[in-house]
Parts: structure tokens; C-alpha cells; sequence
């Protein structure tokens, strides 16, 4: 039985299907022996990590691949705070946020260009100007995490219950920063959003008459004129990983919210970089993975490029990612699946269309499972709809992780207790029952 797991997280695989892939989705079109030899090997179904249809983001739908309730979630900007080695005290409230090129029409801010070039230099200035404010007693504070993209940091007395500003849409106006409605009667958070409308109101006018954006005016260039800001949270207290599984998680990964994740859930972070070639940065994530399996049980491995690739809404260019990606393993794998200490899980977080309007979508996705004691189906191609015909069936929310659990041996039956705090892996760390000082 294996006593290890490496989780490889393919992000945003799955799909719709596409007439112009002859109504086949990037994956079911795209050629991948790599991943169908592990298929032959093991086991496979579907997967969605709460309910079939709801479309998640990223950071949300991890913590049910990671074992944790959705209901653990402390929100984007926290996690994105936490990655980029922001100090979060207890009470305080992160938010994402990037400068973007604002038009003022009929008294409101309209999104014109959600994501203007900058040069480091120019972001630089800009961020700086307008890096720290304050009002109605709370102090905001900007952290960049790269170029004009970073976190807003609010501290005293505030709320995580505000909405967002962003429209996510060009030509759309921003969203005013409003409470959300089950916590509108709330002080705090009616003085949160008085705060954080307060602050972009008064970035607007700075950044406006920045001298970098009269130059950017000269150039014919867009201004960079104002945030836009979404997914604020707050920190909450969660049982680490080793603690509650038994287990010491490794992630590897590139992007700040999946190392904010990692120091979140107790995870060490391994941090790697994007090189613009997906597949040799797989590759170079399995061999990481394999080398870490000496000093840890639970090795999370991720890449984001058939995310971005659906992002891109070009179905051939994502399948064109997946056998890019699908070669990496072929090369890499091997000592990974031939291990009988390791099992070793493939999935998807969620789905992203590379077609529509929808960022991401709330199908299935397949899973795999491939190490010893995994039983074997008859499903030969990895792909969402052949998945669909494995032994594995449908899983939901944290149920993946519970067969990780059952293929280590450290699943817990149900009932059972051997030690005064509650654990979700066997055996937990117990004291032993000391005979007396005459040895009964």
C-alpha cells in the first residue's frame, strides 16, 4: 500500500465541447498517451469539489481538493496577501487590486481599459503615490505583488463583508463599494465600504494628475487612473495539515494565491516560476515532486496553463497546451508511477470554457487515480467523457481526499477515538495508558 501521494493539478482542464473541434472538448481532441498510459493503469471518474453546475475560482475549489470544507475559505485577498508575504494581523482585511485606465461619464467611473501596459518603473510610481490612506479611523495600505497588480491591506475595526468594484467587462461602469445585505446593519461594515469608497475616490483624483499619466496623455497612451478591487477576506483559524491529516504537504506552484494557500493550510511552499513553456516547467515540477517524496507525504504539484490557455478563448490553442503538457509527463512521471510508495492522483480544479462569456463553468472533471491497491477499470483515454465510464464514479467535495486517505492507510473508521482532539487521519497521536507505580 502506498504511504505517499503526489496530487498533479492540471488547472482549468476541463471544457465544453466545441464544433470547431468536431463537438469534442481541448482535451477529448487533444493526442495524450502520456496521461492514458496512467489510465490503463488505475482508475477514473469525474469530479467537482461541491456541487455539479457551480462555477468556482481557483483558491475556492482547492480547499475541498485539499481535504478542508469550502466553509474554511478566508477569502482571495487574504490568501493572495499571505503569498506575497504580507503579515496579516487577525482583524485585518485584504483585497485584491490593480490600477486600470477609468473615464469619468454621467458622475461615474467606467472601466475603459481593465489592464493597461505599464512599465515597471511607471506602475512603480504610480502604486507608491497613492500606497497609503486614511479614513474613518481605518488605514489602508497597498502591497504589490507585481507590476500594477497587488493587495489592499485595511486595518481598524473593519469588515471582509463588502462588495467588489471590479465590473470584470470594458465599458462597464465600477460597482460602487456597498455591504453586503445580511451584513448591511452591521457598523463596522457600513464604516468598511464609507472607507474603502473614500480611498478609490481619493486614488482616482491623485493618479489622474500623476505626472506619469500627463506623460502616458502626451504619448496617446491610456492613463493607469484608479483601482479596481474584488474578493476581500480576513483571515480565520483552521487546523494545519499535518495536524489534521497526518501527513506533511509540500505545494509546488507559481502564483501568490497558491502560496498563500500553502501557509494558510500549513503546507511548505515550494515557490517555481512560469518560463513561457509549459511543458518543461511540468517536467520540472514532477522532478521537484519526486525529490520532495523524501521528506514529505503529500506533494501538491500545479500548473495554471490549460487555465490560461482557456482564458485565451481558443479551443486549439488549449488543446495544443494539454499535449505540450501531456509530453512533460510522459518524460517525468515514470518514476513517480512506478513507485509503490506513491499514489498518484490527476485532476482538474474546475473547468474553464476557451469559448462564451463564462471565466470558468461548473462541469465535472475527470480524475484519475494510479498506485497500487487502486482498482482497475476499462477506460483508456483520459478525457471528461471517457471518465465518466470508470470505476471511480461521481465524487464530490472532500471525498477525493478521503480516498487519499483510504490508498496511504490512514483512513479513520468512523467511530473510533483515541485521543481527546478530534482527527481526520489513523491513528492520531494519543498518550498511552501508564501502568501504576506497582505496575498494574
Amino acid at each position: 500500500m502506498p504511504s505517499k501521494c503526489v496530487l498533479l493539478l492540471l488547472d482549468g482542464l476541463a471544457d465544453h465541447a466545441h464544433p470547431g473541434l468536431g463537438h469534442r472538448t481541448p482535451l477529448e481532441a487533444a493526442s495524450t498517451p502520456g496521461l492514458d498510459r496512467l489510465v490503463a493503469g488505475g482508475a477514473c471518474g469525474l469530479y467537482h469539489p461541491t456541487s455539479v453546475g457551480e462555477a468556482l475560482p481557483s483558491e475556492i475549489a482547492h480547499l475541498p481538493l485539499l481535504g478542508y470544507d469550502t466553509g474554511c475559505f478566508p477569502g482571495r485577498g487574504a490568501l493572495e496577501a499571505l503569498g506575497a508575504g504580507v503579515d496579516l494581523g487577525p482583524h485585518d482585511v485584504a483585497l485584491l487590486a490593480h490600477l486600470a485606465c477609468l473615464q469619468v461619464r454621467a458622475g461615474t467611473l467606467v472601466l475603459v481599459r481593465d489592464r493597461p501596459r505599464l512599465p515597471e518603473d511607471e506602475a512603480a510610481a504610480l502604486t507608491s503615490a497613492v500606497a497609503e490612506h486614511e479614513a474613518e479611523g481605518i488605514r489602508v495600505r497597498f502591497h504589490p505583488t507585481g507590476g500594477a497588480w497587488g493587495v489592499l491591506v485595511l486595518s481598524g475595526g473593519v469588515s471582509p463583508f463588502v462588495t467588489d468594484t471590479s465590473p470584470m467587462i470594458e465599458g462597464r461602469p465600477l460597482a460602487d463599494v456597498r455591504p453586503w445585505a445580511e451584513h448591511a446593519r452591521d457598523p463596522a461594515t457600513r464604516r468598511t465600504a464609507r472607507a474603502l469608497r473614500a480611498y478609490l475616490r481619493w486614488s482616482h483624483r491623485v493618479l489622474s494628475a500623476h505626472p506619469v499619466n500627463r506623460a502616458r496623455a502626451r504619448a496617446g497612451l491610456p492613463p493607469a487612473n484608479g483601482w479596481v478591487t474584488q474578493r476581500p477576506g480576513r483571515l480565520k483559524p483552521v487546523a494545519g495539515f499535518t495536524e489534521r491529516f497526518g501527513m506533511r504537504g509540500l505545494t509546488i506552484a507559481s502564483g501568490a494565491v497558491y502560496h498563500g494557500l500553502g501557509r494558510f493550510l500549513g503546507l511548505d511552499v515550494e515557490r517555481v516560476r512560469d518560463s513561457g513553456d509549459p511543458a518543461r516547467d511540468l517536467e520540472h515540477r514532477l522532478r521537484l515532486a519526486r525529490d520532495a517524496l523524501a521528506d514529505h507525504d503529500f506533494v501538491h504539484v500545479h500548473t495554471k496553463a490549460p487555465d490560461e490557455a482557456g482564458h485565451r478563448k481558443d479551443p486549439g490553442r488549449k488543446a495544443r497546451v494539454i499535449e505540450a503538457l501531456d509530453r512533460a509527463v510522459g518524460r517525468a512521471v515514470g518514476p513517480l508511477a512506478e513507485d509503490p510508495e506513491v499514489l498518484l492522483v490527476v485532476t482538474a480544479d474546475h473547468a474553464t470554457p476557451s469559448s462564451g462569456p463564462l471565466i470558468h463553468s461548473g462541469e465535472t472533471v475527470p480524475v484519475l487515480l494510479h498506485g497500487p491497491g487502486v482498482r482497475r477499470d476499462g477506460v483508456r483515454t483520459f478525457d471528461e467523457v471517457s471518465a465518466a465510464g470508470g470505476c471511480l464514479g461521481l465524487l464530490r467535495g472532500t471525498e477525493l481526499f478521503g480516498l487519499v486517505l483510504t490508498h496511504t492507510g490512514r483512513a479513520r473508521l468512523a467511530g473510533t477515538r483515541e485521543a481527546p482532539d478530534a482527527a481526520d487521519h489513523w491513528p492520531a497521536p494519543y498518550e498511552p495508558l501508564r501502568l501504576d507505580e506497582e505496575g498494574r
